[in-house]
């Protein structure tokens, strides 16, 4: 399958900055469509895939084609490059790229100078788009709204602990909460806190078979939406106890029914994959569910000279104890597509 392409359209002004993709309203009060063709496309002339092609496509079939809101750059800033082959526009009534009447605006460019222009920076090049604001926008220059803090109002409230309401004893740490808020975050807890599994008031809720350290990444996640600084480190070292942070977290996002953290950290994991943790994320992908971070392992250890370095590690003398179905999948996979009763003889096992 072909990569796909992202386009997008920047409003720069005094005050602010905004992005759109491929759709572009409030232009003289027509809607355009902006639609991007790396390879050119079929209707146009003989040989276009020699061509880049950039179409701006009205909504309304109008007598008086205004110029569309989009004008192609050079690295300068310098509209209308001489790699621009040609721009032609249709007469109202035509039809469209999706069927219907309209009129657009086309932009060929000849792909061979473009890439020789010098103006493709990091395989990006600039597409100018100049917007003619409304009023009910304008107001944005007078009151600006700002981002969401919640998740910051939530991250104070855990750290002054006002209005706790529950504690937990972990590895030898206690840690206080509110069973709302947790309750909110997680059925399990829901449960545990307020429904029929309800923990007896009064003392610590003892939490087994987790680090302090990791129960309190997860409060963390639980209260902001968000993870501690866990971003890989430059040091080795401090890199790994990452990548391990993230394997006992999706252990304790998987027990508390946390989707969203569960996603996170299989996500982690699936960028980190080596010889020292693909038998580790191995096996935790099979005891919890987490069908992507096991395909992404098996196609890693389907190398031979990668299978030989995990074959050393610890984590594969793990992933043989304890989950020795995954280990005969990857046997099943390394074997020939011609051999499958090999492969079904294997997996019986």
């Amino acid at each position: 399958m072909a990569d796909r392409c992202k386009l997008s359209a920047a409003i720069v002004s005094d005050y602010v900055e905004r992005s759109y993709l491929l759709k572009v309203d409030g232009f003289k009060g027509h809607d355009w469509i902006l639609r991007y063709y790396p390879n050119g496309r079929r209707s146009e002339i003989g040989d276009s895939a020699r061509y880049v092609s950039l179409v701006a496509e009205c909504s309304d079939a109008i007598d008086d084609l205004p110029r569309p809101p989009i004008d192609l750059r050079d690295r300068d800033g310098e509209p209308e490059p001489p790699y621009v082959v040609s721009t032609i526009y249709s007469w109202p009534g035509c039809p469209t790229l999706s069927g219907g009447l309209s009129s657009y605006y086309r932009f060929l460019i000849d792909k061979e100078e473009l890439e020789q222009s010098g103006d493709i920076i990091d395989d990006c090049f600039s597409i100018m788009c100049v917007l003619t604001l409304n009023e009910e926008t304008m107001d944005d220059r007078f009151v600006v709204v700002p981002p969401s803090n919640l998740h910051l109002h939530f991250a104070d409230l855990l750290e002054s602990m006002d209005g706790v309401d529950v504690t937990f004893h972990v590895a030898g740490r206690m840690f206080s909460a509110h069973r709302l808020i947790l309750a909110a975050r997680s059925p399990v807890f829901r449960a545990e806190l307020l429904g029929a599994m309800k923990e007896k008031a009064g003392g610590p809720i003892e939490i087994h078979d987790m680090e302090a350290n990791v129960f309190k990444c997860l409060l963390h996640f639980i209260y902001t939406d968000s993870l501690p600084d866990l971003q890989m480190a430059s040091n080795q070292g401090e890199a790994h106890l990452d990548v391990m942070m993230a394997s006992h977290l999706l252990v304790a996002a998987d027990r508390y029914n946390i989707e969203r953290l569960k996603l996170i950290c299989k996500h982690k994991l699936c960028s980190h994959i080596d010889a020292d943790m693909a038998a580790t994320s191995l096996a935790l992908a099979e005891q919890h569910c987490c069908n992507g971070l096991k395909e992404a392992c098996l196609q890693f250890l389907a190398s031979p000279s990668n299978l030989e370095a995990v074959m050393t590690s610890d984590g594969y003398k793990h992933l043989k104890s304890s989950c020795p179905s995954a280990l005969k999948e990857l046997i099943a996979r390394l074997l020939p597509p011609n051999m499958k009763a090999a492969k079904d003889i294997v997996m019986a096992l």
